[in-house]
């Protein structure tokens, strides 16, 4: 009797659109009557309604994984034409109506290509229809909507010159973005409170340099692990010179990597250095990226161990079968180069200063010896006339 009682209550609490309403929208399902919006925390699924009701169901009628939970459910959506039945509910596993979390691992390909293990998550589910039917037959088929959307979990945070104050990049809510957004700022203290401001003419060699990459709006199920970040003096890496700060197994020993993977934010800190090939220059200017993973916090630490990667000697940046790739961009850092051309010149100086005086000395004795030798012979004229 439970069950007719649960029914019931579902058909009382409809929105009672009828079928007359739909008009040329009243027929059979169709394989393509479901969309499905893969959000950045949140999964929205759109159920054409008017096939549903020309079955014999209606939105109420509706479960999403066998959820009666009032924030499982449909509501109807007939602002939209043709009108839908929506349900929406959030990327996390314990709030997510149901829905199954399945996270797969593979070899990376392109940017990533260096990397052994690339996760993707998948979230699938699936709404069925309850028949009303309290008989021992019904007449009424029997509606299925499948739904599944997959999340890569390896992001690119690229292009960020340092000059940064603080930057980021919001998301769309495609298909397959599982963040809204990635942020890189940098910080002149070691709390990150201070924003770090860089002047025109560059900051000194050897300044800290704090960096946090950071995710907001992000599932808590998922940490900030970074796998590698290095400099390059041009926007475009694959055509520069590029220094590595930290990649799998191997940092630069002046680099310190303060958070990483243990949150939802990673943070290292740096001594600002110079390009080599920029010494000509007044000041040197490069850009800093990021390879950014998300991980499960259970498995975050499994990825901090060398043999499940693989560690990087050159850099590829193809973009070939990566489909997830956002770019952040702020303005450049700017580090003061060092020249001796100022120090030389008071040598250059003091040297001519010397060779006048030591001129000046030849020329004075020379005239003296001269003063004598005429003296002389004038004596020795006056000798020779007397």
């Amino acid at each position: 009797m439970e069950i007719p009682l649960i029914l019931f209550s579902l058909i009382v609490r409809s929105s009672q659109l009828m079928l007359n309403e739909c008009g040329t929208e009243a027929r059979r399902p169709q394989i393509s009557d479901i969309a499905v919006t893969c959000g950045t925390s949140s999964i929205d699924l759109a159920i054409e309604i008017c096939p549903v009701i020309y079955t014999g169901y209606n939105e109420t009628l509706l479960i999403l994984n066998h959820k009666l939970d009032p924030v499982c459910r449909a509501t109807l959506d007939d602002s939209v034409t043709p009108p839908v039945a929506r349900f929406n509910f959030p990327l996390n596993m314990t709030h997510a109506c149901g829905s199954v979390f399945r996270t797969t691992s593979a070899a990376g390909t392109g940017i990533f290509s260096d990397f052994s293990n690339i996760q993707t998550v998948n979230i699938s589910g699936v709404v069925r229809s309850i028949d009303p039917t309290t008989g021992t037959i019904t007449y009424n088929a029997e509606l299925k909507y499948y739904y599944s959307c997959a999340y890569p979990l390896e992001y690119l945070v690229n292009n960020t010159q340092i000059d940064v104050s603080a930057s980021s990049i919001s998301v769309k809510d495609n298909n397959g973005s599982f963040i809204s957004t990635l942020s890189m700022e940098l910080f002149n203290d070691v709390d990150f409170i201070k924003p770090m401001v860089i002047p025109q003419l560059g900051i000194e060699l050897r300044t800290s340099v704090y960096v946090e990459v950071k995710a907001t709006n992000l599932t808590g199920q998922y940490h900030v692990l970074l796998d590698r970040c290095y400099a390059s003096i041009s926007p475009l890496p694959s055509n520069s010179s590029f220094f590595n700060l930290f990649v799998p197994c191997s940092k630069d020993q002046f680099t310190t990597v303060i958070e990483n993977g243990d949150s939802q934010s990673a943070r290292f800190r740096f001594p600002a250095f110079r390009f080599i090939e920029q010494q000509n220059e007044t000041v040197s200017t490069y850009y800093l990226h990021c390879i950014t993973r998300l991980c499960e916090r259970s498995t975050c630490s499994t990825f901090k161990q060398c043999n499940n990667r693989r560690k990087r000697s050159t850099l590829d940046t193809s973009t070939t079968g990566i489909t997830n790739t956002y770019t952040i961009t702020s303005p450049e850092i700017i580090t003061k180069t060092e020249t001796t051309e100022s120090k030389e010149k008071p040598h250059v100086a003091d040297e001519e200063d010397n060779s006048a005086v030591g001129l000046g000395v030849a020329v004075g004795i020379l005239a003296f010896a001269c003063i004598i030798a005429l003296s002389v012979a004038a004596v020795f004229y006056k000798r020779l006339r007397n």
